[in-house]
């Protein structure tokens, strides 16, 4: 499928030129571009609805500790990473829900693309908030339970583990397949 082939095809869209994306989704999925975003934009929603599930607990069980008597027992150093692990929690709160108001923002005005570079980058950069604020909360429950050194150890370890899964096998995989295409 060449460019024209495609412009022809999609007469009323906007005159910027399709991009290779397109037109492989085109030839393979017979999906236009609106269609590739309109899915790429409801794939992106599922997966921050995996992600917030999990910010929305932990920042429930985060918000709740300093209403505890053991709260006024915490060293500098443990009110500290809790504090972290808050700010943390609910940093990654907001860019996971970013998603939904900057859709509600640009509703209607011709910028889906937009949305879904954006939703992209916002998802990402929540699961990296979410990621750190774990840390952070399991670094505060070792640190009273093991002591902050032994604590630290197993929060890095942790980390790594989160790191791992989350961000080096998936680049992995992208720099390893980068040429399949």
């Amino acid at each position: 499928m060449t460019v024209n082939e495609i412009d022809k095809t999609f007469a009323d869209r906007p005159a910027e030129p399709p991009d290779a994306h397109d037109q492989w989704n085109f030839a393979v999925r017979r999906e236009t571009p609106t269609q590739r975003l309109d899915r790429n934009y409801a794939e992106i929603l599922q997966e921050v609805r995996v992600a917030q599930t999990g910010v929305q607990l932990l920042l429930a069980f985060l918000l709740t500790v300093a209403f505890t008597p053991r709260f006024a027992t915490l060293t500098e150093f443990e009110r500290r990473v809790y504090v972290a692990a808050l700010v943390l929690g609910a940093a990654a709160t907001a860019l996971l829900i970013a998603p939904a108001a900057f859709h509600r923002l640009v509703y209607q005005r011709r910028l889906k693309r937009q949305l879904v570079l954006a939703s992209s980058r916002f998802a990402l950069c929540g699961l990296t908030l979410l990621m750190l604020s774990i840390g952070s909360a399991l670094l505060l429950i070792l640190s009273v339970t093991l002591g902050p050194a032994l604590a630290a150890w197993f929060t890095a370890g942790a980390l790594g583990w989160f790191a791992l899964w989350w961000f080096v096998v998936p680049l992995w995989s992208r720099m390893r397949h980068s040429g399949d295409r």
